[in-house]
This record gives C-alpha cells, structure tokens and sequence, in this order.
C-alpha cells in the first residue's frame, strides 16, 4: 500500500490520446491508495490535441494542460501556425506550460536522405513558442535529444529561459552539465528501470532538478511489458530514482513531488 506521504504528479501525459474508457479509468484510479496521483501534466501535439486537452482539463480537476505542437510531426502550414498561435493566445491562462514543443530528432532520422529536411523551419517555430513563453512567463516543456538538444538550449539563452523542462531526454555528459548549470528541469519515464543510459542520466542530475513522468500512452517493457501505461507505474520510477541516488525513499517522493508542484506552481 502507499501512503499518503507518496503522492507522485504525472510531469508528462498525453492523456487526450487514450480512448474515453482509458481515460475514466485513469482519472478514476488517481486517489486509491495505490496511485496517490494529485495531477497530470497532459501535454498537447497540435490544434487539435490542444482543444481535447483544454476540455478535459475542465472536465477533471486533476488535469493541468499545456499548449504546443509536438515536432515529431510533419511542419504545419503557415495558416495553420496562425490559427495555433491564435487558440493559445486566446486560452492561455488556462494553460500550465507551453508544450510538448521542440526538434524532430527521430523524424530526420526516418526521412528519405535525398529529401531535403526543413529543419530550419522547426527551429523557426521552436523559436516563436519561446517567444510567447518569455512575453507569458510561462514555463516549456520540450522534445529536444541527443544532438538538438544543445540547440533548444541556444534558444532558450537566447530568449533568457529558465523554466524550462526537457522530458524524456537522452544527450552527451556535456550537454547534460550544461543543463544542469541552467537549472533546467528533466523528467524520468519507467524506463529507469531497464536503461541503462537512463540510469546514468539519474545519478548525474541534481535529485532538486528531476520530476517523474510516463509520457503515456507510449508503451514500456520488461515489467511493464502489453500493460496500459498508467501514472501508478511512476512508484516504481521513484524507487529506482532513491536507489539510484542513494537516498531514502520518502525523500525521494517529497523531492520529486515538491520540484513539480514548485515547477509547475500547483496547488500542493
């Protein structure tokens, strides 16, 4: 059983992609005591994927939404930039964060090499959500590995970015170092469990500058292997995490908790 001192918040869901039944199952599991979810970070992908998320939000309370366009994505038109642009200007104080926004790393890896990739243009729009989070002092959650990484974090300089958040991020020592000197935010996927890059990514971070996530519904092996991903999963992140960084567990869940509430300015 978990006690109520191990309340854990989903950094990072795509909860507008789960069918209905899923979703009434999730938010009905957040307060039994093996959950002891206080709320989920539901990030958006597109226009689309933003108005589901603003919905659901005000359908559950749990739900915090965040706005963007994920760029694992072909590059929207310039219409469809403006009237993205427009709906989030429009809802957000109803936002929590702007998100998932960033660099499509794997996309390039999957095109055509005789195809020209308009990776500029995704740097170009990374660039104007950064844009509207300094003008909004709103925080970013973004999709920037490996070698884009570095990148995002030129922009964020550039723009004088504090708060911002890189989920599932996978990157150099370098880069990592740098991050940390940022004080920027990463958070940890059940993967912990499995990975070990993903465990060597734990024990360098800062305990103060980790959150814990799922980024459902993307799937997770070997314990969780053809289980629906589900924010109980994260008890086992945080764990791992204490194991990892050699601290008890209670304080695990505290820290981990209190960098998300205080990240994300929640009610705690």
């Amino acid at each position: 059983m978990v006690c109520s001192l191990k309340k854990i918040i989903d950094s990072h869901i795509h909860l507008d992609q789960y069918t209905e039944d899923e979703i009434e199952k999730i938010i009905g599991d957040l307060t039994l005591n093996d959950v002891q979810c206080t709320g989920l970070i539901s990030v958006s992908s597109d226009l689309n994927s933003c108005r589901a998320n603003l919905t659901l939000a005000k359908n559950y309370k749990q739900v915090k939404p965040a706005f963007g366009f994920h760029p694992e994505q072909a590059l929207p038109s310039d219409s469809e930039i403006e009237a993205l642009m427009s709906w989030i200007e429009k809802n957000k104080d109803a936002m929590v964060a702007i998100g998932e926004i960033g660099l499509p790393y794997y996309l390039r890896k999957v095109t055509n090499k005789h195809m020209r990739f308009p990776f500029e243009g995704y740097v170009e729009l990374l660039d104007q959500f950064l844009k509207l989070a300094k003008a909004w002092n709103k925080p970013v959650i973004l999709h920037a590995v490996y070698d884009d990484a570095h990148i995002a974090i030129d922009l964020l300089e550039k723009h004088s970015i504090h708060k911002a958040h890189f989920h599932w991020f996978k990157g150099d020592a370098i880069t990592t170092q740098r991050m940390i000197n940022n004080g920027y935010t990463i958070s940890v996927t059940p993967d912990v469990l499995y990975e070990k890059e993903i465990q060597t990514l734990v024990k360098q971070y800062p305990l103060e500058q980790l959150m814990v996530e799922t980024d459902g519904p993307w799937p997770f092996k070997d314990k969780f292997t053809d289980q629906m991903t589900h924010p109980k999963m994260i008890h086992d992140s945080v764990a791992m995490i204490a194991e990892l960084k050699g601290v008890s567990l209670s304080d695990s869940y505290r820290k981990l908790y209190r960098n998300t509430v205080r990240f994300y300015e929640l009610d705690s």
